[in-house]
């Protein structure tokens, strides 16, 4: 069983390269977790996305979604940007501005891209909007550091990180239920 990624090529719109993962235990975006969030990420050249919907077991207080988990989606989109790059990275910061309650229940669009790299620091932003109104309901900024190739490969073999061919870009799939994609190294 593998999970996929779909990666739209620079210039394509409609048709995209496809990668695929084996099954992981990342919270944020690993098939193998079942308390986790169960992301699927979808990534372009320096930038990833994911749409999906908190269950009330995600919940801070009553309605709406804990900052911690609202935190570990914008982490994900923005580690993921990377990935668009074919770079692997890990977070050495990251701030989170939280503009508005994170409803719980509601499609959220959480989108991340990188800003900035310098050698082995990427900089990064991203954000989480409700999806029908596209109101901004938490900014956030990050910084990673990128994998020294050894180890870029490693993660790569670990995870059996391949391209496995051009294929339609997914559509939204909600919280990822049906298939998950990739790591957060």
């Amino acid at each position: 069983m593998t999970s996929e990624v779909t990666q739209v090529a620079a210039g394509a719109a409609a048709t995209g390269e496809r990668f695929e993962f084996e099954p992981h235990n990342c919270f944020a975006c690993g098939t193998l977790n079942t308390s986790g969030l169960a992301m699927l990420i979808h990534v372009e050249p320096g930038r990833s996305w994911a749409e999906l919907a908190l269950e009330s077991r995600f919940e801070g207080w009553e309605g709406i979604a804990h900052g911690g988990i609202v935190s570990t989606i914008l982490d994900e989109v923005m580690a993921w940007a990377l990935v668009g790059e074919d770079n692997w990275g890990v977070t050495a910061r990251l701030a989170v501005d939280f503009k508005k309650p994170v409803p719980l229940g509601t499609v959220l669009r959480a989108e991340g891209w990188i800003s900035r790299s310098r050698r082995r620091l990427v900089e990064t932003e991203a954000r989480v909007v409700e999806a029908s109104t596209g109101a901004t309901l938490a900014p956030a900024t990050g910084v990673y550091i990128a994998a020294d190739a050894a180890r870029k490969r490693e993660l790569q073999e670990r995870y059996r990180f391949r391209r496995v061919g051009v294929g339609v870009t997914s559509a939204n799939r909600g919280n990822g239920a049906s298939g998950s994609s990739g790591t957060n190294p």
